[in-house]
C-alpha cells in the first residue's frame, strides 16, 4: 500500500499506522507549517494562502489526535509527533523546505531536527515556540512552575470546551487593556480544539511542557530566525525565545513589543512580511543577530 493514501481527505500514513491529514497547496519551494496546541493547520490558512501568493508550495497537517488526523491512545508524544513530520516529509520528497513551528509545533520542528538532520530543510521559523524547556527546574529557573501545567490538565479534563474558550483571553492578548477582541477568533480557536481528542491533548501537554530541546536546538545547522511577542503570557519569552536564540548558532531573533503567544493571528500582516522576507533572504526589520559565514 503506497504511503500516500487517497481517502476524501489528502492523508498520509506513520510508521505506526496513524493517518495524518495534510493541506498541499501551490507550487515552488515548499513552506512547511506545524501548528501548536490544540489547534489545527487551519490555524496557519493565512500564512499558507499569503507564502502561496508569493510563489511557494504551502504544506500544514493536523498533529496526530488534533483536528483530521487519527486520535490515537499511544504516540502522542514529541518522538512520535517528529516521526509523523518525518513521514509527511519522506511522502510527499519535500526537499529545500522551510519549516515554521507555532507553539508546540516549534517543538515538533525542533525535535525533527534533532532526529531527523536537516537534509531536507533548507532554514526554519520558530514563533512563539516552547524550546528550550517550559517546565522550571533547578537548571532552567526561568521556566513555569509545574503546577501551571497541572492547571491546565485539570482544565482540558474537567471541561475542556470551557477551557478552551476561557484560554482564548490571554493566548491572543484579549485580557489586556485596550485589546480589541474577536470573537471569530476565540470560536475558531474553540472549534480547532474541539476537533481533537481529549486523550491526545492530554498527553501533548507533557510534551509542550516537559520536554528538554536544548540538544536539538544545538543540532540546528541553518538559517534560522525566532519569533517572538515580548507579552507572551503563554510561552513566556523569558525561557524561550531568548535562550534558544542563544543556542542556535547564527540564529536571528525579532521580537514582537507587547506581542502575545497567537501573534501569526493578531499581527498577521507583519508576521507574514517577516515570514517571506526571511525565506527571500532579505533583512528582516527589527532583527538583532546575524548568522555568520559559515552557517550562510
Amino acid at each position: 500500500m503506497s504511503l500516500l493514501e487517497n481517502t476524501h481527505m489528502p492523508k498520509v500514513k506513520s510508521k505506526d499506522g496513524a493517518q495524518i491529514f495534510y493541506k498541499d497547496w501551490g507550487t515552488g519551494q515548499p513552506v512547511v507549517f506545524s501548528h501548536g496546541w490544540p489547534l489545527t493547520a487551519d490555524a496557519w490558512d493565512a500564512q499558507m494562502v499569503f507564502m502561496g501568493g508569493q510563489g511557494f508550495r504551502v504544506i500544514a497537517h493536523d498533529r496526530r489526535s488534533h483536528g483530521r488526523s487519527d486520535q490515537t491512545w499511544d504516540g502522542n508524544d514529541m518522538d512520535t509527533y517528529a516521526d509523523d513530520l518525518a513521514a509527511l516529509m519522506d511522502a510527499l520528497d519535500l526537499r529545500d523546505a522551510v519549516l515554521v513551528g507555532h507553539s508546540t509545533g516549534g517543538g515538533e520542528v525542533t525535535h525533527y531536527v534533532g532526529g531527523h538532520g536537516t537534509a531536507r530543510v533548507a532554514k526554519i521559523v520558530l514563533v512563539g515556540a516552547v524550546p528550550p524547556l517550559m517546565l522550571k527546574t533547578e537548571a532552567n529557573p526561568g521556566g513555569l512552575p509545574r503546577e501551571v501545567f497541572d492547571g491546565i490538565r485539570k482544565g482540558t479534563y474537567d471541561n475542556r470546551a470551557q477551557f478552551f474558550r476561557d484560554l482564548t483571553l490571554p493566548f491572543y492578548g484579549y485580557n489586556r487593556a485596550g485589546a480589541q477582541i474577536s470573537e471569530g477568533v476565540r470560536e475558531s480557536f474553540w472549534l480547532q480544539g474541539m476537533m481533537g481528542g481529549l486523550k491526545g491533548q492530554l498527553d501533548c501537554i507533557r510534551e509542550f511542557s516537559e520536554v528538554d530541546y536544548t540538544e536539538d536546538l544545538r543540532r540546528i545547522d541553518v538559517p534560522t530566525l525566532i519569533v517572538h511577542g515580548d507579552d507572551d503570557q503563554i510561552v513566556p519569552i523569558g525561557a524561550s525565545a531568548m535562550m534558544s536564540s542563544r543556542i542556535v548558532p547564527g540564529a536571528i531573533l525579532k521580537i514582537y513589543q507587547g506581542g502575545d503567544h497567537g501573534l501569526p493571528t493578531t499581527h498577521q500582516d507583519a508576521f507574514n512580511a517577516d515570514l517571506l522576507a526571511f525565506v527571500r533572504g532579505e533583512p528582516v526589520s527589527g532583527a538583532q543577530g546575524k548568522r555568520s559565514e559559515e552557517h550562510a
